[in-house]
């Protein structure tokens, strides 16, 4: 993709990278990267975990501040709902990112532009790739908007947080441990599928599905859920 591409994306983000190789790695799918044999570090998954973890720190300071007298359980709920797949996927939409990716030709011809797992790590090592570039301040501009928007569109933030609500459950026995286990990766680069156990302790309580590991995990807790009768 040319460079001008790029450059027309940095102007709906309103940020201009000081580092241009920080945009284009955070546009490369993994498709894209196998394709052109980059290798691992050629995707923007290591941008996406780091987005991930820039995108709840600036979440949770402002709905912190924002909302001075809501107890933890409600501003986690809420933080969840803002950075979910399906919110992420609706932001980038809002700036056209599905556009800008470089894909594989399987994933391209597959709708991969579209489709809500990919635009959504997109979105997230979007997010890294400013940290890095720019600072936190830098990312905190970008990302605030979206969230000012979730919050004033409340069917926006509809999304139902069952890992959470399996947390919660969890906690009222505190010698309880509960943690997500990624136990295949099916599929092609361009369809891949992500089935994760949800364990209590050494016992699988719920398996879950889903083209992202986060979804996947997701599942497993509604599937946890539905098992305990919630």
């Amino acid at each position: 993709m040319p460079r001008e591409h790029f450059r027309e994306l940095e102007d709906k983000i309103h940020y201009c990278f000081k580092d241009k190789s920080l945009i284009e790695l955070a546009m490369s799918h993994s498709s894209y990267a196998n394709e052109k044999h980059l290798g691992k570090l050629g995707c923007n998954e290591r941008l996406e975990f780091l987005g991930d973890a820039v995108l709840e720190i600036v979440s949770s300071d402002f709905l912190f501040h924002r909302f001075p007298d809501m107890p933890e359980g409600d501003l986690t709920k809420t933080r969840a709902s803002m950075v979910c797949e399906p919110t992420l996927a609706y932001c980038a939409e809002q700036i056209g990112l599905g556009g800008y990716l470089l894909l594989g030709k399987g994933e391209d011809a597959t709708g991969g532009r579209t489709r809500n797992s990919v635009v959504s790590d997109a979105m997230e090592a979007l997010i890294g790739a400013i940290y890095l570039d720019g600072g936190i301040e830098s990312a905190r501009a970008f990302v605030l908007p979206f969230v000012k928007e979730m919050l004033e569109d409340e069917s926006r933030l509809s999304f139902k947080d069952y890992k959470t609500i399996l947390q919660e459950i969890v906690q009222q026995n505190p010698e309880e441990k509960l943690q997500y286990k990624l136990v295949e990766e099916k599929g092609p680069d361009h369809n891949k599928r992500f089935v994760v156990d949800v364990m209590l302790n050494s016992n699988v309580i719920g398996t879950g599905e889903g083209r992202s590991k986060k979804n996947a995990e997701q599942m497993a807790a509604k599937e946890a859920l539905q098992l305990m009768g919630r």
